[in-house]
């Protein structure tokens, strides 16, 4: 009876299990037939993102879900391989897309663990699930995958295979493929990593987020030890090889050295462009563009501005912790309170957000993003000495632990407590003969204040608009020698547009008579708007559209002498350009071709230039008498500290507002004009004798010196119609024993006289207004 019994449960059993057989062949058949063609695969066309390059085709930017460089397997080194494979599917080689023998030894594995601890899935699979599927963990979806990874290895060879694992597999930090990986942690190409960096690498794809190199650098660390072992388990290094690289530091470069020089700005004008030709295409198609930018001039403009910048907040003091963390919020878990809350909050260059563990007034202990712990003392704390006061007043914010601060390493490699700066600042450098952008930075720190300046900053130029007036002026038959009394004036509100006016010198002082170049050189404000009423408003309204300027944010009034309309950066830029290259309009620009993923030139951009189309729209002599003024400027008058760079080619005009609100230098040598402004975003004053020769100008000179480095000292060429001649500094007429030489349109020479009145005998253009003028 037990005999039958057993046989007729044996002979059901199998009968269940041949129906089971067939049923999963017969539904094997059915979703094969269902799977995916393979031309994905086989015409593999990745998301390629939207690349920026510099004028000399470095990378400055980059936009795109994806970022990903394509590489071929023989491209691919053998230690990176092995790495690959020891960490993923040690017998890729060998199986034929799904591994019985890792399935058993998984499945064993997670048994004796009581949980799931290792998985089964093979390269094949991966490329399988990545390409196709969804990562949903259901039965129907691992059953799909193994037999897509069996369709796969029947058609593409193990090579290929491989290959595409390698640049498809998402790696972190929006890194798809090896190739892209090995730039953003390391800053190298796929070629040059070693074979720790590898190990490292290798170890990603399990848990992309979870062994990031930067945001979780201990537990990458374990990952990479893990792919070491299995190396050396596979016999591809020794075990004194193992040792070594277990102790060898892995060097981390953050994501923004990815790039070749900061230029988020200039690459964020260029995603604008792009993006409204090709719309979302222009993220996936690998479209390249190449740009006007050159690293010299974009590296050192980067450099001048936040060195400025932070000097000039030193000056102003410490404010105080950015903000406090809860750090019992996880309870004793202090470092998810203290990785959470420094995940929001982003580092700016070398200054690193950090929480403050313990304060006392000698010393501070703090926490930096990726677990280490920092030492504060003596010199790195003088800056915020104040807030680390046992006494403390009701409402300062002091350092005390949560409190959130900056950090960063001065020469020495001492850290030291800063700040950053409330302020903002921006500096735009063109090449005037054709509107080549080579550097450009719209603001103090992209990631913290996307609002670039440089085009969207609408602010008032004060005395560095005066060059426009001034050459209106000489249109209207005025001379750099003409006397022009510096002497009180009162205005009623019909002449301002808004209110009673009495204007002052920024120095408090009137000087009487004085040449034009003189009050120039001077920036004497009661000369601008003696010089303003003379030509007339409507005139000088209408004159300065040729610079570029938009008439209606220069309403037509005497306030317009002192630069109290609105301009940008860039508009400044393109308007002493005309000075610059001898009166003729050039636009700006900053694209100068854009390229398929294959290199096929889309679009090339042909700039009308002063050799080439540009129009003139002033007289070169008039450019040539404005610029050797401007030169004065430098030589003598409010930027006298420009001298220091040697040079005597350089000309520019300081510009500060009422109550030091902006501050301006704006300057050119013959072949690079470079504009500077600073303020805050919501206005207010930068504080007092803050002007723009002092916050300003050692931003442009900063830029400048290392720009013109070796590049010989340009001339500006004496324009046909114009003669230089003796005059008498106090009276602007010409005089053979004249103590100075002065420039003057042919028809508009002075006379000669052995001893003139100071009116009367005057050119007809400084009688016929001697009213206005004194």
């Amino acid at each position: 009876m037990f005999a039958r019994w057993l046989y007729y449960f044996f002979v059901t059993l199998s009968a269940l299990g041949l129906i089971g057989v067939l049923l999963a062949g017969f539904a094997a058949l059915v979703i094969y037939s269902n799977l995916p063609s393979l031309d994905t695969l086989t015409d593999y066309r990745p998301k390629i993102p939207l690349r920026i390059y510099s004028d000399e085709g470095l990378l400055i930017g980059e936009f795109g879900a994806e970022r990903r460089n394509v590489v071929k397997i023989s491209e691919v080194p053998e230690h990176l391989k092995q790495a690959i494979l020891a960490a993923e599917d040690d017998r890729f080689y060998e199986h034929g897309g799904v591994d019985y023998l890792g399935v058993l030894r998984a499945a064993h594995s997670n048994f004796s663990a009581g949980s799931v601890r290792q998985g089964a899935s093979t390269i094949t699979m991966q490329v399988a699930r990545n390409f196709f599927l969804t990562r949903e963990k259901t039965l129907t979806r691992k059953f799909s995958e193994a037999l897509l990874a069996f369709k796969i290895e029947h058609n593409l060879s193990k090579d290929k295979i491989l290959e595409l694992y390698i640049n498809q597999i998402y790696l972190g930090q929006r890194s798809y493929g090896f190739a892209a990986a090995a730039q953003t942690y390391f800053g190298k190409s796929l070629q040059e990593i070693n074979v720790a960096e590898a190990a490292m690498l290798a170890g990603l794809p399990k848990a992309p987020s979870g062994y990031n190199p930067i945001s979780n650098p201990k537990r990458a660390k374990s990952r990479q030890i893990y792919v070491l072992g299995r190396l050396h388990k596979l016999n591809h290094i020794s075990s004194e090889e193992l040792s070594a690289l277990e102790k060898q530091p892995i060097p981390i470069k953050k994501q923004s050295t990815v790039f070749a020089m900061p230029a988020d700005y200039i690459s964020e004008m260029v995603r604008q462009v792009i993006y409204d030709r090709y719309q979302e295409e222009a993220y996936s198609k690998g479209i390249k563009v190449y740009t006007t930018i050159r690293q010299l001039d974009q590296e050192a403009a980067y450099h001048a501005l936040r060195k400025n910048i932070i000097d000039y907040d030193r000056r102003r003091g410490y404010r105080g912790p950015e903000a406090y963390i809860d750090l019992l919020k996880y309870g004793t878990n202090q470092e998810k309170t203290l990785d959470d809350a420094l995940d929001e909050v982003s580092d700016s260059d070398d200054a690193y957000a950090a929480i403050v563990l313990a304060a006392k007034s000698n010393a501070v202990r703090a926490y930096r993003k990726g677990g280490e712990t920092v030492e504060i003392t003596g010199e790195g704390l003088k800056f915020a000495q104040k807030f680390l006061s046992d006494k403390k007043e009701a409402g300062k914010k002091y350092i005390t632990p949560g409190a959130l601060i900056r950090i960063q390493k001065d020469k020495k490699n001492a850290w030291h407590i800063v700040q950053l700066p409330e302020i903002e600042a921006a500096l735009v450098s063109l090449d005037p003969n054709d509107g080549a952008i080579r550097a450009l930075i719209g603001g103090f720190d992209f990631h913290k204040n996307q609002f670039n300046h440089v085009t969207q900053a609408w602010r008032q130029p004060g005395s560095s608009f005066k060059p426009f007036i001034y050459s209106a002026a000489l249109e209207k038959g005025f001379t750099p020698a003409t006397i022009i009394n510096d002497a009180p004036l009162s205005f009623s509100a019909t002449q301002t547009g808004s209110q009673l006016w009495e204007p002052k010198n920024f120095d408090g002082k009137f000087e009487g008579p004085m040449r034009m170049r003189t009050a120039l050189v001077k920036s004497k404000n009661l000369v601008s708007i003696r010089i303003l009423q003379a030509i007339g408003i409507q005139y000088a309204q209408d004159y300065i559209t040729r610079f570029g300027f938009e008439a209606n944010r220069h309403p037509p009034y005497l306030p317009m002498a002192l630069g109290s309309g609105s301009v940008t950066p860039m508009q400044m830029a393109v308007g002493y350009a005309i000075f610059a290259n001898g009166g003729f309009r050039v636009a700006p620009y900053f694209i100068k071709r854009i390229e398929d993923e294959k290199g096929n030139t889309l679009e090339q951009f042909q700039p009308v230039t002063v050799s080439n189309g540009a129009k003139r729209v002033v007289d070169p002599r008039n450019a040539f008498i404005m610029t050797s003024m401007m030169q004065d400027v430098i030589n003598h008058g409010t930027a006298i500290k420009a001298k220091q760079l040697g040079r005597t080619d350089l000309a520019g005009k300081t510009g500060t507002t009422s109550n030091f609100v902006d501050a301006w230098f704006c300057g050119f040598q013959k072949d690079l004009v470079t504009i500077a402004w600073t303020g805050y975003d919501e206005p207010r004053s930068l504080g007092n004798n803050e002007t723009g020769g002092r916050v300003a100008l050692p931003i442009w000179m900063d830029y400048m010196g290392p720009v013109l480095k070796g590049i010989p000292m340009a001339e500006y060429k004496l324009p046909n119609g114009i003669l230089a001649t003796k005059i008498n500094s106090s009276t602007g007429f010409r005089e053979s024993a004249g103590d100075v030489v002065e420039y003057f349109f042919n028809e508009q020479l002075p006379p000669l006289s052995d001893s003139p009145s100071l009116i009367d005998q005057a050119p007809k253009v400084t009688r016929d207004l001697k009213d206005q003028l004194f």
